[in-house]
This record gives C-alpha cells, structure tokens and sequence, in this order.
C-alpha cells in the first residue's frame, strides 16, 4: 500500500482542475452520424467527430457488422495464434488495391500501429527527424525506441534538412558506413491544424540523404486526394507527379473515415514481412473481430465506389463552415480540410465556449494543452459529409452568437 502515491496523484488532478485542464469522459450514444443522444435523452448535434465520411451508419456497414458476428464477437487471439480472420487479409488485400502498394499489415488502433512500427523498424544507431507537430503516437513511438530523436519545425523543410547535415557532419562516418539509418516521419494531415504536409519536399530530402520516410495518413485517408487515398494522391492531383514510391510506409485508421476501428500500415513487402515478425503490438495484441474489419472493408468499398458524392459533399460542407466563421469573426486557422481550429485562447474561455454551446445542444471540443500549447487551446470542429446546410448553419450562428457575448463580457 502506498498512500504518498494516491497523495500525489490528487494534487496532480486538483492542479489539473484549477488550470481548466482537467479531461472527463461524457458517455454519449450515436443516433445517427451526426447526432448522439447523453444518458438523460438529451440530442446533441455533433462536430468534434473523426467520421468524416458519416460511414458510421450506412446500412451496408452495419449490415456487413451484423454478417461477419456470425463468426463470433471476438477473435479469440493474435493473428498468431488464432485471430487471422479471413475478413482481415481480405480488408488488407483491399487496403493495398486501394493506396496502390505491395501490402499491408492491420493493428489494433492507429495509435498502436505508430508505436509498433516505430519501435520495430529503428534501432539504438539510427536517427529519427519528427516534426513539431506530429501526433502524439508519433511522439510516443519515437520516446520508446532507441533511437536519437530530432524534432524540427513544423513543416520547415529547411530546419529539417539542417539537422540531417549537423548530424552527418557530427557523426565521424555517414550514416550509411555507421550502419545506422535515418527516418523522417511526419503526419499527412495534422490533427489539430488541419494542415497537409509538405509532402513533395519531404521526399526531396528523403531521397538526397538515403531517409526512410514514412507518413500517417491517419487524416488523410478517405479525406484528401480526388478519391480519398490521401496525401500521395492529393498532391498527385496537383503536381501530376505520383509519389506512391517515394513513400516507404503509409499509416492509417480504420477508426476515422473507414468508420470502424483500428489501424493499418502499408508499403512494401518486405517491410511488412518484418513487421509481421519483429513488431511486438502487433504479435502480442488479440486481434480485431471480425464484424470490426467487415464493417471497415465495407466502408473502404463504398469510398471506393462513391468517392466523387463523398468527397464532394465532404469539401463542400468545409468551405461553407469556413466562410460563415471567417465571415462571423472568428479566428480560424486558414486551411482546407475538414478539421477547423478555432483559435480561443486561454484554456478557460475554451472550455467555457465549449461548454456553451453543449448547453444549445452542440457538441465540439475544446482542445487545451498539453495537445496544443499554451494560449493556444481552440475549438476543433471536425466536418462531415454526412452534414446537411442547415446543421452547419446552425452551428456556425450558435458560435458566432456565443463568442460575440463572451467577447463582450470581457470587455
């Protein structure tokens, strides 16, 4: 028994409530894609989902859900043992078709997927260049390794490829005949800016100085490109030029526009080979049920299929909440995807416009550090396609209402 440890801990979680930094969990039951309901009943209009597609209860998902659970409600085991469902190399055989690569290795969550390739593939020797920004599984991935971690700024090729050269003129041998390997790892689209990363140069640098590159699409899948592929594709799409090669390993989510749950990394054959045998999540985690992956295959092929109507929808519904919150004042990050960051300030006004609008029945989250840094807590609205015009007008007119008042209730 150790009563200093829960001491501890309770003054940790006062300072936690005292700086307006304290999370909780507010149990909610989805309805439909964009509306959930609290355990009194109450409806919420939700915009602080990740279902950026709305997938989440089409009837072909929840019907695929509903087929493979004839199979049983768990796997039983890793994919190891015995949890190697058919539905899962048939979705990582969809997967692959899809990001046009080699293979792909399915994981538990997007999270475990970073940790568990991270940690696989470097070693004590090698040198990983993470940006600033990247998402937490990224940061913690590259913590548990052992490798040497350099941070550059975010999405400054130049700082990036400063630190390469200090750390070949550093090192008394280039990497190469130090037997040690640089990564470069960065988000495709950032989760708390929206920003897509400045791919074309990223592989620029990767090439020039022998660096495996690897980028989380974790955002960008079914979000970004012409049809949803992600960041490869959408700057395809804008340079004619595919850099599908150039990228050694993509990671992505099954838990965001694929509404279901999980998360995936893909590329070349021998990378996936190695992780199949040296990474440890993935070894050593049950593996996903089936209803899970059917339902995430299912939501792939209808992407697949639709991804004109999805797509459109989707990057229509952005522009529009962008122009009525620009249009109302709001500080909001300049950008182009679905994730708008409104920029509130102090942690306290965040949680208090959050809290808000929650009262006029609008979910959206407050974002307060240590995700974002100091002064810099927002409100993160996430769009869908699935939105109609009145939803997003309503709550674009819902905060413009509140932050005018707020605004002059601290004048």
């Amino acid at each position: 028994m150790n009563p200093n440890l829960e001491s501890q801990l309770n003054e940790e979680l006062e300072e936690l409530k005292n700086n307006d930094l304290e999370r909780t969990v507010d149990d909610l039951r989805f309805i439909s894609s964009t509306k959930a309901i609290d355990k009194e009943g109450k409806e919420f209009l939700v915009f602080g989902t990740n279902n950026y597609l709305g997938l989440t209860h089409h009837g072909d998902v929840i019907k695929a859900a509903q087929e493979a659970s004839i199979y049983g409600t768990g796997s039983t085991g890793s994919r190891m043992t015995t949890g190697a469902s058919f539905e899962a190399r048939e979705l990582e055989n969809n997967i692959s078709e899809f990001k046009n690569v080699e293979s792909t290795l399915i994981f538990n969550t997007g999270y475990m997927t970073n940790l568990g390739v991270i940690y696989a593939l470097t070693k004590e020797n090698d040198v990983i260049f993470s940006d600033q920004l990247n998402h937490a599984s990224i940061i913690d991935g590259t913590r548990i390794s052992k490798a040497k971690v350099r941070v550059y700024k975010h999405k400054d090729t130049e700082d990036l490829e400063r630190l390469i050269k200090t750390e070949l003129e550093e090192s008394p041998k280039n990497n190469e005949a130090n037997n040690s390997n640089f990564f470069i790892i960065s988000d495709g689209v950032f989760s708390m800016d929206g920003d897509i990363a400045p791919l074309p140069e990223l592989v620029e640098i990767a090439d020039e100085y022998n660096c495996t590159l690897i980028i989380d699409d974790a955002h960008a899948t079914g979000v970004i490109g012409k049809t949803g592929k992600g960041t490869v594709e959408y700057y395809k799409d804008k340079t004619g030029i595919d850099l599908t090669e150039s990228v050694d390993l993509q990671i992505g989510t099954l838990s965001k526009a694929l509404a279901s749950e999980g998360g995936f990394v893909c590329g070349k054959q021998a990378y996936i080979d190695y992780l199949i045998n040296k990474s440890r999540p993935f070894i050593f985690s049950t593996a996903l049920s089936p209803s899970t992956i059917a339902s995430a295959n299912t939501a792939l092929n209808l992407l697949k299929e639709n991804s004109k109507e999805y797509l459109d929808n989707l990057n229509k519904n952005t522009r529009i909440m962008r122009k009525l919150l620009v249009d109302g004042g709001l500080n909001v990050i300049d950008g182009e995807t679905p994730i708008i960051p409104i920029i509130i300030g102090p942690a306290d006004l965040a949680n208090r416009f959050s809290n808000q609008l929650k009262e006029e029945g609008i979910l959206v989250s407050a974002i307060r550090p240590p995700s974002v840094p100091k002064d810099m807590s927002r409100l993160r609205l996430t769009i869908m396609a699935s939105h109609t015009k009145e939803e997003i007008e309503f709550t674009a007119k819902a905060i413009i209402k509140i932050w005018k008042n707020i605004k002059k209730g601290n004048e």
